[in-house]
This record gives structure tokens, C-alpha cells and sequence, in this order.
């Protein structure tokens, strides 16, 4: 795993997104005004970011293209609250209107797990939006065919029974996050759970387990694979998966790469569900030859 971290200068703002605000970072110039830019949607972890999980990437991917991080619905600086009824395509939306009002008629999206499944859900709803899609560990995938994994487990549970706290973040991160839990620094545990116990997220967390007489509805809006329309969409595809994923099985990828039609697949060794962070240098040379359409 590559442990140097380096973040270019970032330009922030805040758009306001169906009465909601979505907080974004930028980075890169590609000079060419017909070049797609990127977006990089973070996971649904406690206490997570766009920048924070994207750190080890940014600066890559910035020599290259125009990179965009926003914070999803739900998450550090951007408004709280995501419809429990259709999480994916409340995200989708919003992260649809925010291409809008950055006058994005076409981007790249890079999504891992929960982002993955916001990526994902929009390229199926809007395919001439999306150029390619790099995809970690997306979530969604096979979700209504198996009980869920104990790392997905962990992560719902965060917010209930006795509450967040350190420890309980600290044992999803290392114990089912990761591969090899002593890469992981404190510092980043801490910054996660001071985020995680943001009044307003404690209030409304943005990644729960379905409930309610509607909860089986919305669990298959959630499985992708029993949407037909995964077979027919065109937007070439990239699909990144860590062998030791806890989080979300593994064999995820074999059922995105079986259904869609211009799918390729990559299986990363001795690695869990941060594929990004974990092994960023493998990461971030397949990611940028695959948006560049290079072989």
C-alpha cells in the first residue's frame, strides 16, 4: 500500500441543489475546453468525505483531468438528510442537479461503494450524462440474493444500539474496511468519528438499514441486478474489486461484469473495500487510462 498523501491546492464552493446545498472541492485543469471532467464519489462510511477518501488520488488524477469531489447528501459540509423511500436515485439526483449547476453536460464518475451505487444509478438513468464509470466496490449489487456481510452490518449498526463512539468506528475501519488494519493512521479514525457525531448526521443518518412496511420495496430498488435495464447500458465500465472485501462481496463483480455489456473487471489481491486508498498507485494508473481510453 502507497502511505504519501498529496492534495493539490483545491478551489471549494457550494451549490444549492434542489433547495439542498452540496459542498464541492476542485483540482486540475486539463486546458481543453471539450475535455470531460471527473467526478469522484466518496463511500457511506461513518464520519466520510470526498476529499478524505479520495486523498491519495486527487493529486493523480488532477495532472490529468479536472477532477470534482464533491461531499454526497448527507455528508461532511454538504445539507443532511437522504430519502430513506430510494437513497440511490435521491443521490443520483442531486448529484445530476449538481452537474447542472457546474453546466456539466457529460462526466466521468469514479464511485466507491455507496458512490459507486450513485454512479451507477444515474448512468442507468441518464446514460448520455455519464462518458465512463469506474466502479469500487458499488454497492447494490447482489444485495437481496445473500444476509448481509458483517462489514455491512457494522457499518448500518454504527448508529444504533449504544450510539457512535471511537471504538465502535475504529473496529468497522480496521477490522473490515481495510486489508491490513496497521496502514490505517489514528489521525484518520479521528478525524471520521468527530465527523460521524455531527449533531445533524446523529439526527438523520445518511446510510441506514430499510424499515417500515415499504423496506422490501426499497431493498430491491437497491439491488441492481434486478434492473434490466444493467444489460443494456452503453457507457463503457470499469469495475475495480478488493479479493478481501468484507464489505461488499466480491462476487459483486463477476455480476456486474456477467449483465453489463461493456464491462471490464479487476480483481485487486490482498486488498479490502478501499480500493482507492489502499492500493492507490495501481488505482490511480488503471483510472486514468481507462477515462483517457487508453489501453
Amino acid at each position: 500500500m502507497t502511505t504519501q498523501t498529496h492534495l493539490p491546492a483545491m478551489r471549494e464552493s457550494v451549490f444549492d441543489v434542489g433547495g439542498k446545498k452540496i459542498f464541492v472541492a476542485e483540482a486540475g485543469e486539463t486546458g481543453d475546453a471539450d475535455a470531460t471532467p471527473v467526478l469522484l464519489l466518496h463511500g457511506g462510511g461513518p464520519g466520510a468525505s470526498g476529499v478524505s477518501n479520495y486523498t491519495r488520488n486527487i493529486g493523480e488524477l488532477a495532472q490529468e483531468y479536472r477532477v470534482i469531489v464533491p461531499d454526497l447528501p448527507g455528508y461532511g459540509r454538504s445539507s443532511k438528510g437522504v430519502d430513506g423511500a430510494d437513497p440511490f436515485g435521491h443521490l443520483a439526483d442531486s448529484i445530476r442537479g449538481l452537474m447542472d449547476g457546474l453546466g456539466l453536460e457529460r462526466a466521468h464518475l469514479v464511485g466507491n461503494s455507496y458512490g459507486g451505487a450513485c454512479a451507477l444509478r444515474l448512468a442507468l438513468d441518464t446514460p448520455d450524462r455519464v462518458g465512463r464509470l469506474v466502479l469500487m466496490g458499488p454497492g447494490g449489487i447482489g444485495t437481496t440474493r445473500a444476509l448481509p456481510t458483517p462489514g455491512l452490518n457494522s457499518l448500518l449498526g454504527y448508529y444504533g444500539g449504544d450510539g457512535p463512539s471511537r471504538p465502535k468506528l475504529e473496529r468497522f475501519i480496521r477490522d473490515y474496511l481495510v486489508f491490513n488494519a496497521a496502514e490505517v493512521p489514528d489521525a484518520v479514525i479521528d478525524a471520521r468519528y468527530q465527523a460521524s457525531i455531527d449533531p445533524e448526521v446523529v439526527a438523520a443518518p445518511p446510510l441506514r438499514r430499510p424499515s417500515g412496511p415499504n423496506a422490501l420495496r426499497t431493498l430491491w430498488k437497491m439491488d441492481f441486478t434486478r434492473d434490466a435495464r444493467l444489460s443494456r447500458l452503453p457507457v463503457p465500465t470499469l469495475v475495480l474489486w478488493g479479493a478481501a472485501d468484507k464489505v461488499n462481496r466480491p462476487s459483486g463483480g463477476r455480476m456486474l461484469a456477467e449483465r453489463l455489456p461493456n464491462c471490464d473487471l479487476y480483481m485487486v489481491a490482498n486488498t479490502g473495500h478501499w480500493v482507492q486508498y489502499e492500493r492507490s498507485e495501481l488505482f490511480n494508473a488503471l483510472c486514468a487510462d481507462f477515462l483517457a481510453g487508453r489501453r
